[in-house]
């Protein structure tokens, strides 16, 4: 099987993924728990759930970026080298 992308596009992705579903994850469960810090002002979402959901929404998406260019990624390292 070839990769689609590049091996710098798959490297890129699958960090930038990784780093996005740590840092959603945590504001997620941040905005589940109705924290004081993203739940507390008077400008803040009304219904601190539905932006948890929307959160979590966001972190599945990284996670299949996060697989995807993995994937991606690996297959660049099975990959043959062209020797000239």
């Amino acid at each position: 099987m070839k990769p689609i992308i590049s091996a710098g596009n798959a490297w890129s992705c699958t960090v930038v993924s990784f780093f996005a579903v740590i840092i959603l994850s945590v504001i997620g469960a941040l905005f589940k728990a109705e924290h004081e810090v993203v739940a507390g002002k008077f400008t803040d979402p009304d219904y601190p759930q539905v932006a948890a959901a929307t959160v979590f929404g966001a972190v599945a998406v990284y996670g299949l970026f996060f697989l995807f260019c993995g994937c991606q990624a690996w297959l660049h390292t099975r990959q043959p080298r062209i020797a000239l």
